[in-house]
């Protein structure tokens, strides 16, 4: 991660969900390292302690243990938020769940969970964080929205992988970044980023076997970076980005133009 800051979010109050690990724990990174104060949400609780305390030394990070594929914890994380802060200035839905599995075998629970956290999670979140987030938005510079999402929901997946409900419900968290951003303009920006290939849990193991064949599939010839999504998630946080609302942004090294 580079420790040269390309937009300075001193003052910005974030929450990242799912930010103890992978591309959320890259973004949490990258928001500390410019200045913002980020509130990081997860389910389990060692992995934050363990992320809080690497990030400590580099900024304001404070953390709450939620399941956001249930109404339980999506209310007690907006009401957490709601006693320690008057204004939320950006919110980053990065929660996922991903399930794999044959077509034959594919369960009936594998789309409960995973759309619960992937996709309804996002609205009922950002619907319980509307105050907050009003409350942050001035004239010419609205609070902002991110949803990660996939390029998986741009194009199906490649036969076999299997991913039913997570490539689903990604192509969802992308229609519904559209339909927000329109609902909610001027005062919140609503922007969604649809990675390809970053390192997480999700991939290291591919990664580990494969990581030389699959980046020569890539026309930038190698995987995401954590400052690819951190910078962009800084620049659609950022005071350049106040006219940008609605995109979808694919941030996969051309995978999705190439195929």
């Amino acid at each position: 991660m580079s420790s040269t800051p390309d937009f300075d979010l001193t003052g910005t109050t974030a929450l990242v969900t799912g930010g103890s690990r992978g591309i959320g724990r890259m973004i949490t990174e990258g928001l500390l390292r410019r200045g913002a104060r980020v509130y990081v949400c997860s389910r389990k609780q060692h992995e934050l302690d363990a992320t809080a305390a690497e990030l400590a030394a580099i900024g304001d990070i404070r953390t709450f243990t939620a399941d956001l594929g249930t109404a339980d914890g999506v209310h007690a994380l907006a009401t957490h938020l709601t006693d320690q802060e008057s204004t939320l200035r950006l919110l980053v839905n990065n929660a996922g769940a991903n399930w794999g599995a044959p077509i034959d075998d594919f369960p009936d629970s594998a789309w409960d969970k995973v759309l619960n956290v992937n996709l309804k999670g996002v609205f009922v979140l950002t619907q319980a964080l509307l105050p907050l987030l009003r409350a942050a938005s001035v004239p010419g510079d609205p609070a902002r929205v991110v949803n990660i999402g996939s390029i998986d929901g741009l194009r199906a997946p490649e036969r076999g992988y299997n991913n039913f409900s997570y490539a689903a419900s990604k192509a969802g968290v992308h229609l519904l970044t559209q339909q927000l951003s329109a609902e909610l303009a001027p005062g919140i920006t609503v922007n969604a980023i649809a990675p390809g290939l970053f390192e997480s849990k999700m991939t290291g193991a591919l990664l580990e076997s494969a990581r030389d064949q699959v980046s020569e599939q890539i026309p930038m010839g190698r995987i995401g970076a954590p400052d690819d999504v951190a910078g962009l998630v800084a620049y659609l946080a950022g005071p350049t980005s106040s006219y940008v609302t609605g995109a979808v942004i694919p941030l996969d090294g051309g995978v999705s133009a190439h195929r």
